[in-house]
């Protein structure tokens, strides 16, 4: 009989896991998958550290937070800037002066904002109702039509017209020249990658790969005191109220024999034609070309990231918070107040989207309310 159940070694697990052990519980994780990690899983390919479920770049303004991952890796000085590419013109992001002058030609901040301002003017566009709406309020038409439609309508599977607008409300606009995406105090890539984070977490726990929890549902819940689920809450129900809603995605990792395939971790690719979002380069994000120079490595390794639709047995990655969805999350959730033994935590367990620091933040809470 253990303290505690994890079901799910991925970052919100292990670190409940982690902090129950330090404080004296007996601790078992199951985990479904081949390997610990979950998505900020990263595996070493001939020297790369291969992001294989996309890119994950660690970001925070906590300085609790940036203590606290601190004590499993060191962190190098990434930043994340990358560039979008529309049929055959190349754009920076986030938007910002140097978007607004490739876009334009405009040089200063006024003549940036005076084109904007005239096209939402032409738009006729005053309470934004939807994604495309407000897209077009925070940038004008030029840039929705070529760096936000089809971009949007490819990973969320419908329209932008058909999107809630909130969606794109935290999407940074700049009237700098500044293509650091990210606006954090803290921002870097693990040295020697992910992975490393969630094994010293577990180091000294009992921990079962390959184990599905509803394999053998009645044994795992009688093995434990309380259990932590990390898994989707609508499973763990059998689905009694329907199924919640989500976004996947797939992914192609290919090996190629050039130093440098496209010079920058991160590349969108806009347009709605080409079926995938964007292209990652996995040795940008520690440095990994030097340009031939000793310590350079000879090939790299580039994935395309294809958006889904979900269906059951596939990743689900994105939480579709819409009206509907989180309707009846609740509902779910309300069963779940109910459980004594069981809480629900992740970005799975919690139907709603995670960064790694939200995720680090959320499970660091349930770990003061628990103990």
């Amino acid at each position: 009989m253990y303290d505690y159940l994890v079901v799910g070694a991925g970052l919100f697990g292990s670190i409940f896991a982690y902090e129950a052990k330090k404080r004296g519980h007996s601790v078992l994780v199951i985990e479904k998958r081949d390997h610990l990690a979950g998505t900020m899983y990263t595996e070493n390919q001939d020297g790369i550290n291969v992001h294989k479920y996309g890119a994950h770049i660690f970001r925070t303004d906590s300085d609790k937070v940036w203590e606290y991952i601190q004590q499993f890796a060191e962190f190098n000085r990434f930043t994340n800037s990358p560039v979008a590419i529309y049929k055959d013109e190349l754009y920076n992001l986030p938007f910002n002066m140097n978007t607004f002058n490739k876009m334009w030609g405009v040089k200063t901040p006024e003549e940036a904002r005076a084109k904007i301002d005239e096209q939402v003017k032409e738009a006729g566009i005053t309470e934004p109702k939807n994604l495309e709406e407000q897209a077009i309020s925070m940038v004008g038409t030029d840039i929705y039509e070529k760096l936000i439609k089809g971009y949007t309508g490819k990973q969320w599977g419908r329209p932008c017209s058909e999107l809630p607008s909130f969606i794109i409300k935290r999407l940074p606009v700049r009237m700098v020249y500044d293509n650091n995406y990210f606006n954090d105090k803290y921002q870097g890539i693990p040295i020697g990658g992910y992975t490393q984070i969630v094994e010293k977490m577990l180091n000294g726990i009992e921990v079962k790969l390959n184990t599905d929890f509803f394999e053998n549902r009645e044994e795992f819940e009688s093995c434990a005191k309380k259990i932590l689920f990390t898994g989707m809450i609508d499973e763990y129900y059998d689905y009694y109220y329907g199924e919640l809603e989500y976004r996947s995605l797939r992914f192609e990792h290919e090996r190629l024999e050039c130093e440098n395939y496209q010079g920058n971790a991160v590349v969108n690719y806009t347009e709605y034609e080409i079926p995938y979002t964007r292209i990652i380069e996995h040795k940008h994000f520690e440095f990994g070309c030097q340009g031939g120079k000793e310590g350079s490595i000879p090939h790299t390794v580039i994935t395309r990231e294809y958006p889904a639709t979900w269906q059951r047995g596939d990743d689900p990655y994105y939480p579709i918070n819409d009206e509907k969805n989180n309707s009846l999350y609740e509902k779910y959730r309300k069963l779940a107040d109910d459980e004594g033994k069981v809480i629900f935590g992740g970005r799975l367990g919690m139907y709603r989207y995670f960064d790694m620091q939200t995720d680090i933040i959320a499970a660091l809470e349930l770990v003061d309310k628990e103990f």
